[in-house]
């Protein structure tokens, strides 16, 4: 994959991200939630898509659009132990 190609991919995920949590607001999502929503209607798996997802997330996190939680509670999302979960900021 070309760096073009991973800009490409990384800016549909933070999309990705974005519409699914403004149909479940106030709920949070799961990044495999955005990950299976991203190849939904193709052949294409969705595990590999984890770890870009986590990226798009930080990077949303980062222009302060979203918050990356665990157990309920705002973390660093940059090293996370376990699962997390993605919502949007609270304004």
């Amino acid at each position: 994959m070309t760096s073009l190609a991973a800009d490409d991919l990384g800016t549909r995920l933070e999309s990705t991200i974005l519409d699914l949590l403004a149909r479940r607001a106030p709920s949070t999502i799961c990044p495999s939630d955005a990950a299976r929503a991203a190849v939904e209607g193709t052949d294409e798996p969705w595990r590999p898509l984890m770890e870009p997802v986590r990226d798009a997330a930080r990077r949303l996190v980062a222009r302060g659009e979203v918050e990356v939680t665990q157990h309920g509670e705002v973390i660093d999302p940059t090293s996370p132990k376990g699962p997390i979960r993605i919502r949007l900021t609270e304004r």
